[in-house]
């Protein structure tokens, strides 16, 4: 086993990177759960009624937890979006 030694300065600047980075908004914990605001954010449309639509078209995952409170899962939303993803066919060329 090798010991590796680092001075205490050292360890304190990687340890306080390392914070950074955890609290950095890509690493923060999305809820799975989410409002029809959020869901109508992520997937770029500003119309209730679309959002519907993917409802009753079985495009996205929701549960109706009282008469006017519909939530999303995000998971779902995200996988629509990718399942509508087209590849880049140009290269830059």
């Amino acid at each position: 086993m090798n010991v590796i030694t680092i001075e205490e300065s050292a360890l304190y600047e990687l340890i306080e990177r390392v914070l950074e980075r955890l609290q950095s908004p890509e690493h923060a914990v999305k809820p799975k759960w989410i409002s029809d605001v959020e869901a109508m954010q992520i997937l770029g449309i500003k119309s209730k009624s679309t959002l519907q639509q993917f409802r009753d078209r079985g495009q996205i995952t929701f549960s109706k937890v009282r008469h006017k409170l519909i939530l999303y899962d995000r998971e779902s939303i995200e996988l629509f979006i990718s399942r509508h993803e087209r590849k880049a066919f140009n290269n830059g060329k």
